[in-house]
Formats: structure tokens, C-alpha cells, sequence
């Protein structure tokens, strides 16, 4: 029997509710494991009240187990940013040829791993353009949008474009993982 293709979400405290949950419920129903992850395994409290059971520490992560990593947004990204076993991971999975999807406040984390280069499309929060320009990137006020390894959404009403660059990426992957 094959094990299903897993997809890392890498989580802190105070992460976007929907910004986890629905791409994580979609990605699961597309036929893939789902891991969330974070600093330490247990309970993560969301932005938004619900909370996110964290299975793996982000220093459990190898980019060999996975085919795909998303960092959600809320202010968790400002915390996943600190984390170097994540950023690790980060650039192993890019490394590797692999998706890596970030929506909203998670360009930060893309940043702060160095995966973000100039002349690269970014979109986001409005909230973290400046910061992302000043790398050198070219800002995209779209909904979502896939660049090369990159799954780019900018806030919680474009999960749905989100969803569909994202598991379109993977469907388009599965022949490279």
C-alpha cells in the first residue's frame, strides 16, 4: 500500500484559523497527509480562538519526508520566522525542487529563510509589501498565484484562489517528488 504524499504546515501561536484549517481540510480531501508542525508538539492556539494540534516539532522536520511545506499567516509568522529549525527546513524543502505555499503574513518567513529573491513575484498582506519590495521582490496585488516552487496568497478571503494555485502546484509536481 502507498503512503500518502505529506504536506507540512509549519504553525505558532496566534496563526490565521482559516488560513490553516481550510488549506489543510482541502489538501487532506486532494488525497495528501497533512503534518502540522511546530516549535513544540501540542495544542497551538489560533488567531482567531481554534486551535491546531502540532504533531511534529519543527525540528522533527526532513525535507525528504515531505513534497510540500505552507506556512499560514495571523501573527505566527512573526514568531516561525525566529525559529531556525524551520527556516532549515524551509530551504531544504526549495533545496529539493519542492512547493512551498505562504499566504498572507508568511511571506516574513520566506524572507527571514532568504528564499525570496530579487525580481521575484510576491504577494501578501499589505501589511509586509515594504518588506518584501525591500528584498528585492515585485509585489502582485492578486488573490494567489503560483511562481516557479512559490504558492503565493494574499489573505484570508483569497483561500479559495489559494487552494486552487496550491493543489494545482502539487498536481503539476507529483512527476519532480
Amino acid at each position: 500500500m502507498n503512503q500518502a504524499p505529506q504536506v507540512a504546515f509549519i504553525i505558532a501561536a496566534e496563526f490565521e484559523d482559516l488560513e490553516h484549517h481550510v488549506p489543510r481540510m482541502r489538501l487532506i480531501e486532494a488525497g495528501f497527509a497533512v503534518v502540522t508542525a511546530a516549535k513544540e508538539t501540542g495544542a497551538v492556539q489560533g488567531k482567531g480562538g481554534t486551535r491546531a494540534e502540532a504533531t511534529l516539532r519543527t525540528s522533527d522536520l526532513r525535507a525528504d519526508d515531505f513534497v510540500a511545506a505552507v506556512v499560514p499567516g495571523g501573527w505566527a509568522p512573526d514568531k516561525v520566522r525566529r525559529d531556525r529549525h524551520a527556516l532549515n527546513f524551509l530551504r531544504q524543502m526549495h533545496e529539493q525542487g519542492k512547493i512551498l505555499g505562504f499566504i498572507c503574513h508568511a511571506g516574513w518567513v520566506a524572507a527571514s529563510a532568504n528564499l525570496i529573491k530579487p525580481g521575484q513575484a510576491v504577494t501578501g498582506s499589505l501589511g509586509i509589501r515594504d518588506d518584501l519590495e525591500a528584498r528585492g521582490a515585485i509585489w502582485r496585488d492578486e488573490p494567489a498565484f503560483s511562481d516557479g516552487l512559490f504558492v503565493w496568497g494574499r489573505i484570508v478571503a483569497d483561500i479559495p484562489a489559494f487552494n486552487r494555485e496550491l493543489t494545482r502546484a502539487l498536481q503539476t509536481s507529483g512527476d519532480r517528488n
